[in-house]
């Protein structure tokens, strides 16, 4: 029975050649929470992060860091790091990629609560640091 659970996960342990197109092209898996009933935190680092600026096109690097309270489920990382992977040939402003994380996060999980971090590296001598946050209002 535990093996069909897992069975249902279709990019772990399988190789993947290609990232999606496109952050709306990947697919984020989840997986049964088997502690549903506690609160824990789960925090995933993704300290090699890039994407495109939407006015010049060069890129723009970042740490992605996502931090989240499961309820029934949790994100499976392999797709997440598609997922995030994806964002290279998107040219979305900084404040549009870490809330379009946590909204896309949130369909797929429904997290008790969630932040996601983006820490930008330095453009002409400024950092960004943005901070999106969700709770459930039922909790």
């Amino acid at each position: 029975m535990r093996k069909k659970k897992i069975n249902s996960l279709t990019l772990l342990g399988k190789p993947v050649s290609e990232l999606p197109k496109s952050p709306g092209k990947a697919k984020l898996e989840v997986f049964k929470n088997n502690f549903p009933k506690r609160n824990y935190e789960i925090s995933i680092d993704c300290p090699d992060f890039t994407s495109l600026c939407p006015v010049t096109g060069q890129p723009d690097f970042a740490e992605i860091e996502i931090i989240y309270v499961p309820d029934k489920v949790c994100v499976e990382t392999k797709s997440l790091k598609l997922y995030l992977g994806a964002f290279r040939n998107e040219p979305s402003f900084n404040e549009e990629i870490v809330n379009r994380i946590l909204d896309d996060l949130i369909e797929s999980v429904h997290p008790r609560s969630m932040s996601v971090i983006g820490r930008f590296a330095s453009r002409g001598g400024i950092s960004l640091t943005i901070k999106a946050l969700h709770s459930n209002p039922s909790e």
